[in-house]
């Protein structure tokens, strides 16, 4: 299909199924133009850019599959699949895949991914295997940076709920009764979550119109040591033997993995630590970055080039070990109530899995 003089190709009218059409009308220009392929005016104008980019949000983020460690897309598309795809899409969507993979040049196909997208990754699995663990953490505790958290710097700890919400202690670490169901937080060691980032904290607490809530800002009284597992390891090895491979995928695991980050919680407590800077599960709503995301096959980060980027693309939660606020660790600045006026959805589409 060849582009009109504008470039324009396509409009968000000439898709069938409603997804797409509502995806396109977000990437596309407003143009007071016809479309080369439909005819209408109305529509959002799309360059073949523009349809790479929705052919990506629609059919390659919107099949992402979780797995119980990582996640890949169950579709995916170039141009040496053209004319060769093989989804089979439902009745709706037949005539949309067909025009997209003409005007791309390109075909749609279900996408194998590399074993280390759900978790084949060899310091990984050792995690997952108790009498393999401590030699890999002890990896971790040694191998992944320490951060700094000076005097000057402040924390923010959100409660929902509390029933004195003046009294500093209410933002300490849980009471014993509410220990060992977090992500960090054990019999042994109590932890205080805690964060730089509100909004974070919200998505955090899994926050509702019903809950009352308050957030204190809390400083440290003195410097504290905290281990960094946001850091991107420089490694000279492939995703299937990499600790920063491994550490990202348990934290962006669900409630299965928790046994294993809490034994990390222990061993940095143990190495002198008091806290660690981890990964929030909640990274991908809070900036809308596509996880475990590669470029050709390969993860990105283990690209030096994009480093930094993927380093972005998280979101960074504090916990502080033991019960800071009663041990004079942390000290309650100022309490505030936090009042949510008003909630909003970032939304895209994708296809029914098949």
């Amino acid at each position: 299909m060849s582009s009109s003089k504008t470039g324009f190709v396509l409009c968000s009218n000439c898709f069938v199924d409603e997804g797409l059409r509502l995806d396109a009308s977000r990437l596309g220009v407003s143009e007071e133009l016809s479309c080369p392929n439909c005819g209408t005016n109305d529509g959002q104008k799309l360059d073949t850019e523009r349809i790479g980019a929705l052919a990506y949000r629609y059919f390659v983020r919107g099949t992402l599959c979780r797995f119980e460690y990582g996640a890949a897309p169950r579709i995916q598309f170039n141009e040496q699949h053209h004319r060769n795809g093989d989804i089979d899409a439902p009745g709706w969507l037949t005539r949309d895949v067909a025009l997209i993979e003409n005007s791309l040049g390109i075909g749609f196909f279900h996408y194998g991914p590399r074993f280390w997208m759900f978790g084949e990754v060899e310091p990984l699995k050792a995690l997952r295997d108790e009498s393999e663990r401590p030699v890999v953490i002890s990896r971790i505790v040694r191998e992944y940076p320490r951060r700094v958290l000076q005097q000057t710097e402040h924390l923010y700890r959100l409660r929902l709920n509390p029933s004195a919400p003046l009294d500093p202690l209410e933002f300490d670490s849980p009471p014993e009764v509410h220990l060992g169901t977090g992500r960090l937080d054990s019999r042994e060691l109590p932890v205080l979550y805690c964060s730089q980032d509100i909004e974070g904290s919200v998505h955090e607490c899994r926050t509702t119109m019903e809950d009352d809530l308050f957030f204190a800002t809390l400083t440290p009284t003195r410097d504290l040591n905290l281990l960094d597992l946001t850091e991107v390891l420089n490694e000279d090895t492939t995703e299937f033997e990499s600790l920063d491979m491994a550490v990202h995928m348990l934290f962006f695991a669900r409630s299965h993995s928790y046994q294993i980050s809490r034994a990390i919680a222990l061993a940095a407590n143990a190495a002198g630590y008091d806290g660690l800077i981890y990964p929030s599960y909640f990274s991908q709503v809070r900036n809308g970055a596509m996880p475990f995301a590669t470029a050709f096959g390969i993860s990105v980060r283990r690209l030096p080039s994009y480093k930094e980027h993927a380093r972005s693309q998280i979101m960074s939660n504090i916990c502080v070990f033991g019960r800071p606020v009663r041990q004079g660790l942390l000290s309650v600045r100022c309490i505030d109530r936090l009042i949510i006026n008003r909630a909003m959805y970032d939304i895209q589409f994708g296809p029914v899995t098949y």
